[in-house]
């Protein structure tokens, strides 16, 4: 029932939300009376507060419609590429009316962004896409909310995401393809192409693997220890709940995004509290822009999808608690993972040294597990001072982590070499 009351709760706030804004909206309007009442910059900065605390966050876009590449303006324009039921694969197709830079758009490597399914919608990453279009042509797995799918979709598990990857490598084509996974896929990612290379299927040119439980036994961090304090039937009983039967997907379970936020908050409740007061006392000083840049980051950061029950159980079994590929014991649809059988495409690995989510060495593991890849086409960075999210979103990924993630997908790229 945690779900139907949470959808009660939601309907109740949802008005007063509403009604908040438009009192705040009112309070703040130059050309209302209210305007001039005393105390109403106060009122105001109180209703917004309120509104932004209560209202519903809904999936936010990735909004890139120019970059600068080559030294011009360059349009972009989202398409999909390719639909299946738990994922859109989008392509980011940049347009020049130049021909010498459209020469150039045309060599330039082509990437796979895998995208985390772990709470956020894709659109965390699109700080990450934005700067990659600069030098490459973009693809990126846009995961759809569990409560958006039908029931008569079927299930999705863990293998699932590795057959999705897959096919999104042969759509695109795996000889001209480099593919960047950031946390949570380079499992499965690692899974897909060790899965293509043992059946001597084209593999991609480079991987470059971001902040990701490789080998979640090595430095663990919070997220590690919950998953092997509690045993599978605690989330089982304890996160799994049933989409009600207002949504498309109604029936169906999930780890529901409204528990998924509760987790993310419940790691630093004071960092949110102490924000959300800076917020209020921002409003009352004039700040805006500072006040713009929290509306921003929680647009994201609230906006949350529920994950498909037979997917998180898989990854919290065979990742987080039976840790079976650094192992050697995992097998996808019947087929072993052998990460030794990748031998020609590059790896590269990049860990954040104060990163509370996926430790130091978790990511590195990949490369003891790939040992069919020579060591000159392999490189492992630790970015000083940067998080998890620094390492793929912010001034630190596109100052220090980006550069290099560029220089090696250019060394190894088909096209240039």
């Amino acid at each position: 029932m945690l779900y139907q009351i949470h959808e009660w709760q939601r309907s109740i706030l949802g008005p007063l939300s509403y009604f908040a804004d438009a009192s705040a909206r009112m309070l703040t309007d130059q050309a209302s009376p209210f305007n001039y009442v005393p105390g109403a910059q106060r009122l105001a900065a109180g209703y917004e507060l309120l509104h932004r605390l209560g209202k519903e966050y809904e999936k936010p876009a990735f909004d890139i419609h120019q970059v600068v590449a080559h030294g011009q303006e360059i349009a972009i324009v989202e398409r999909v590429a390719l639909e299946k039921p738990f994922c859109q694969l989008k392509r980011f197709k940049r347009f020049s009316d130049d021909q010498d830079t459209i020469e150039k758009l045309k060599t330039d490597p082509v990437v796979l962004v895998v995208a985390p399914l772990s709470g956020h919608h894709s659109t965390l990453l699109r700080d990450t896409v934005r700067t990659l279009l600069r030098d490459h042509k973009v693809y990126i797995t846009d995961w759809v909310d569990a409560r958006m799918v039908p029931t008569s979709e079927g299930a999705f598990h863990l293998d699932d995401y590795v057959a999705y990857i897959e096919e999104f490598i042969r759509h695109i084509g795996a000889r001209n393809l480099h593919v960047i996974s950031v946390c949570q896929p380079t499992v499965p990612v690692l899974a897909a192409v060790s899965l293509m290379a043992a059946r001597g299927e084209d593999t991609p040119l480079s991987m470059t693997m971001m902040g990701g439980p490789i080998e979640p036994r090595s430095n663990p961090t919070g997220v590690n220890n919950l998953a092997t304090t509690q045993p599978l039937s605690w989330f089982t009983g304890n996160l799994i709940h049933t989409v009600p039967s207002n949504y498309p997907g109604r029936g169906r379970e999930v780890y529901p995004g409204f528990l998924q936020h509760a987790g993310f908050v419940a790691m630093n409740p004071n960092r949110h509290l102490n924000s959300h007061w800076d917020f209020y006392l921002d409003l009352l000083r004039g700040d805006l822009d500072d006040a713009q840049a929290h509306r921003k980051f929680y647009d994201e950061y609230n906006a949350v999808l529920d994950m498909p029950a037979e997917y998180y159980l898989d990854t919290i079994s065979t990742v987080f608690q039976q840790f079976l590929l650094p192992r050697g014991l995992w097998d996808v649809a019947g087929e072993r993972v052998k990460p030794s059988a990748i031998k020609h495409s590059a790896l590269l690995t990049v860990e954040g040294e104060l990163d509370d989510i996926s430790g130091l060495g978790q990511t590195e593991a990949a490369h003891d597990l790939c040992s069919g890849i020579p060591a000159d086409r392999r490189a492992h960075k630790v970015i000083e001072g940067a998080g998890h999210y620094g390492i793929f979103s912010g001034r630190r990924w596109r100052e220090v982590v980006y550069p290099q993630v560029r220089d090696f997908i250019r060394k190894f790229d088909q096209a240039v070499s």
